[in-house]
């Protein structure tokens, strides 16, 4: 039994794929008074982040499916602002820096005493109040997307996307006005982490640009060459 003083109830996503690990660190929330669900791997955790609103996050770095680092590491390209701790046997130092450079905001290692790891989910939680509001509309000149009713106008005239197609305009306008090569799409949009070889890029960019671009003076979406995309923030 973790004793706590009285602390704000969090609801907390805990990715384990250790039935016995994740029942324990289960128990040690609960019995600090905070909502827990749980995920057994990395691909279904990754889906229950982006799905539901969640004040901490606590990742295994090793999980079936999609590792943690990748999990975090597409969580955070996203969009994803919930707070999260990496718990791992692996902690020695370079093990604790990756995965804070992945977007942890903490990394506890295996074995851990219940009384920290409660002390510091409650930190996560108060950095999570205290954290500016997440972006929900993105805007790159009169382009305009929202990204909870994924309704995306320009100059006020509504344009229809694809998943796909959405997922993609999503990554380029939270990078408006830089460059993001192929590698950066093929692996944030396709989740791929090697180059197919196919020209399923172009394609897309290419159906992109006809419903962006088509119909308005200035073009948004440029290609570099030899060097990847970039939209432009302004008009």
């Amino acid at each position: 039994m973790v004793e706590t003083e009285s602390t704000t109830s969090l609801k907390v996503l805990v990715i384990e794929d250790d039935t016995e690990m994740a029942s324990f660190i289960e128990k040690v929330l609960l019995d600090a008074g905070h909502k827990v669900e749980r995920a057994s791997d990395g691909a279904s955790g990754l889906a229950m982040a982006r799905a539901s609103e969640y004040d901490a996050l606590i990742v295994d770095r090793m999980l079936p499916e999609k590792d943690g680092l990748t999990l975090l590491q597409e969580f955070r390209a996203a969009g994803g602002t919930t707070p999260a701790l990496f718990l791992s046997a692996l902690g020695d130092v370079q093990n604790k820096v990756q995965g804070l450079r992945a977007g942890a905001e903490d990394y506890l290692g295996k074995p851990f005493a219940p009384a920290e790891l409660a002390a510091r989910v409650e930190a996560l939680g108060r950095r999570q109040t205290n954290a500016e509001p997440p972006v929900t509309v993105l805007k790159a000149g009169d382009l305009e997307m929202n990204l909870l009713t994924r309704k995306v106008t320009r100059a006020g005239k509504k344009i229809d996307l694809q998943p796909r197609e959405f997922r993609l305009l999503e990554y380029l306008m939270r990078h408006a006005g830089q460059v993001v090569t192929r590698t950066m799409l093929l692996e944030k949009v396709w989740d791929y982490n090697f180059d197919p070889q196919t020209n399923v890029i172009d394609v897309h960019i290419s159906r992109l640009r006809a419903k962006i671009d088509k119909e308005f003076a200035e073009p948004l979406l440029q290609t570099v060459r030899g060097a990847g995309y970039r939209l432009q923030s302004q008009g």
